[in-house]
């Protein structure tokens, strides 16, 4: 693991978290960068990316990036009492 020199400040994490809300499929981290209101390390972005998918937020995969969160509990209680086949 690369040592990290900077970490990003929250309104970064937000930029990001609402950019990829806003996106309504898939995106690459390039078309993120240019979609963001200011530029972005790419060492950044792949910390802040990595941070959300570890939260279960996001899904990243060699296609892109797809916003998977939904806090909804009515979500959340039919998950829950869902069963597995």
């Amino acid at each position: 693991m690369p040592q990290i020199i900077h970490y990003p400040n929250l309104k970064t994490v937000l930029m990001i978290e609402t950019t990829l809300k806003k996106a309504d499929t898939l995106i690459t981290r390039e078309e993120l960068k240019r979609r963001m209101p200011m530029k972005i390390m790419h060492q950044t972005l792949n910390l802040i990316l990595g941070y959300l998918e570890e939260r279960g937020m996001i899904l990243d995969s060699h296609k892109g990036i797809l916003w998977i969160y939904n806090p909804s509990p009515r979500l959340k209680k039919a998950i829950e009492k869902g069963k597995e086949i």
